[in-house]
């Protein structure tokens, strides 16, 4: 049996993590394998309290959900004696709590479980999340997920329009509509910056 590790695999908005989680999701399912899904409750939960990791292009799959509170180590451990798992799975991983980050890597660590996660490295003002920063200081694995500028650099940041486009730097941390971020090079994103001060 492989012995467990903890993955980050970070990115800025846009670049496809959700889509490569359920993908990797598939795969192992599609080997007779057990997997348990998580993401955050930062994102809408239907009327029936169920919660869906969605991707761009169309693929969702039901997720457990994780609150600020949830002792997640403790509830994969619960399912994993109630059933094998194979690996464990979590979306927005910028939105887990330090402990929560060392949980999983207890899960990994303890049940010899290979945990992935996914999220953001940094916020719209180029501050770590919290969650992230853990994950990149213990994390076995730390995987970029590429995507693009427009100008066709690597995007590493990730910047918030308002409702009129224009970009700004001040705000809640935490604003999960999706069409409110571009995904930007450096250089971009700093001039993003440079624009919303001079206005």
């Amino acid at each position: 049996m492989p012995a467990g590790k903890l993955h980050f695999m970070y990115a800025a908005m846009n670049a496809g993590k959700s889509t490569l989680l359920l993908q990797m999701a598939h795969n192992y399912r599609e080997m007779g394998m057990q997997v348990m899904i998580w993401s955050s409750d930062q994102h809408e939960v239907n009327e029936s309290g169920e919660l869906f990791v969605e991707s761009r292009i169309g693929l969702r799959e039901p997720a457990n959900v994780y609150h600020k509170d949830t002792p997640i180590r403790d509830m994969i451990k619960e399912a994993h004696s109630q059933s094998e798992l194979n690996a464990v799975f979590v979306d927005e991983a910028q939105f887990l709590t330090p402990d929560q980050a060392w949980e999983l890597a207890l899960v990994a660590d303890d049940l010899n479980l290979p945990v992935y996660t996914f999220g953001l490295r940094t916020d719209f003002q180029g501050h770590l999340f919290e969650g992230s920063a853990t994950l990149l200081a213990i994390s076995d694995v730390i995987q970029e997920v590429k995507t693009i500028c427009h100008c066709g650099r690597p995007a590493t940041m990730t910047a918030r329009r308002d409702a009129e486009g224009n970009f700004v730097r001040t705000g809640e941390q935490i604003s999960i509509a999706k069409s409110d971020y571009v995904s930007l090079c450096r250089s971009h994103w700093l001039q993003s910056i440079e624009r919303e001060a001079a206005n």
